[in-house]
């Protein structure tokens, strides 16, 4: 369980610092098109000249906008799975570790219980054995 703690603290420390990467990628990203866009979308001569580089790059942003989107939804789908998982085998290994616990006591009870009949029956048998040795 320890060692599981420790991978499972691992993985969400690198999720947060992912994650953050990726939404300031995006919103600078995002903000970046706005800007194109808008840069754009003026009037002016030297504007329609450049439209036809000011169109590709956009594209090109648009669909790093897309790939920044996905990655995000991706790694967050990621990181909820892993904390599902973490969390069932968490449970699972209270479970089993209550389990174990239970077991030890009740064998502990037995052991208790057959070393206190062992005992009575081994006094039996000499009280038995002395007495069959006075009859011969």
């Amino acid at each position: 369980q320890a060692e599981m703690d420790k991978l499972c603290e691992e993985g969400h420390t690198a999720f947060v610092s992912n994650k953050a990467d990726m939404e300031q990628g995006l919103e600078g990203v995002k903000l970046a098109l706005k800007v194109l866009n808008e840069y754009y979308a003026k009037e002016g001569k030297a504007h329609t000249e450049q439209s036809g580089a000011g169109s590709s790059i956009i594209g090109l942003l648009e669909v790093v906008e897309s790939d920044f989107s996905k990655d995000l939804a991706e790694i967050e789908t990621v990181e909820e799975t892993a904390a599902a998982e973490y969390d069932e085998q968490s449970k699972a290994n209270a479970v089993e570790k209550t389990t174990k616990e239970k077991d030890v006591e009740h064998k502990q009870k037995e052991s208790v219980y057959l070393d206190k009949e062992s005992a009575e029956l081994k006094a039996d048998r000499e009280q038995v054995q002395a007495e069959l040795d006075a009859i011969l």
